[in-house]
């Protein structure tokens, strides 16, 4: 498998990795299955975590590596979720809604302490990450991010651009030109599933007519 991890093509200069490229498409397919609330969503960020995971442990990002396999780990458990039909809406497709001030408050704060504890982390122990707290941020961010996607909160999307802030300078700066890339379609995506869910939780949030009312 070490052809994952050699040179597939240069773009500005860029030495674009096969590993680096062929995870984030899928991963970008990921998240526009996401949009549509698809349950493929789910196996698809998995593989794109598997594939990823090989790029970054060879590049000694332990957080960003790391990362992947929280990845794998939620995507198990959010295609749980979503196959167990515990969030359905009225038609069948998936549920979404916001998340309550308390469950926010939650998630900034398990975010927060989860960014210190994990950068504080790769402070100490250097070789496990160039880059410890953006590669931290990062980490976190993301498990933050699929826990919302997972319980069907339109705050996921909040949460992926937050990602994609820091993910964009760390992936170019770290050789990773084309996550870097990714990162930005990943912005427009973003924002446009974004419109998506929020439409969506206005039509979920209205009450079903009653049975046997006119229409």
């Amino acid at each position: 498998m070490n052809w994952l991890n050699s040179e597939a093509f240069t773009l500005f200069d860029q030495h674009i990795k096969w590993s680096d490229m062929i995870g984030n498409v899928i991963g970008l397919a990921a998240l526009a299955l996401g949009w549509r609330r698809s349950i493929w969503t789910w196996p698809a960020q998995f593989v794109s975590g598997l594939i990823l995971f090989t790029a970054f442990a060879t590049a000694h990002l332990s957080g960003s590596a790391g990362k992947q396999i929280v990845v794998m780990l939620v995507a198990a458990w959010g295609f749980r979720q979503w196959s167990r039909g515990r969030q359905q809406a009225q038609d069948g497709s998936l549920a979404v809604r916001f998340a309550t001030w308390r469950e926010r408050a939650l998630m900034a704060g398990a975010a927060a302490a989860g960014t210190l504890a994990v950068g504080g982390l790769f402070t100490l122990y250097p070789s496990l990450s160039w880059d410890p707290w953006p590669d931290a941020y990062i980490f976190v961010g993301t498990i933050v991010a699929m826990y919302a996607q997972a319980r069907g909160m339109v705050e996921f999307w909040f949460a992926w651009l937050l990602v994609d802030l820091v993910g964009v300078p760390l992936n170019f700066a770290n050789g990773f030109a084309f996550s870097g890339f990714v990162y930005v379609i990943y912005g427009a995506l973003v924002l446009w599933g974004l419109r998506d869910w929020w439409l969506r939780s206005r039509e979920d949030a209205r009450p079903a007519a009653l049975e046997g009312a006119p229409a």
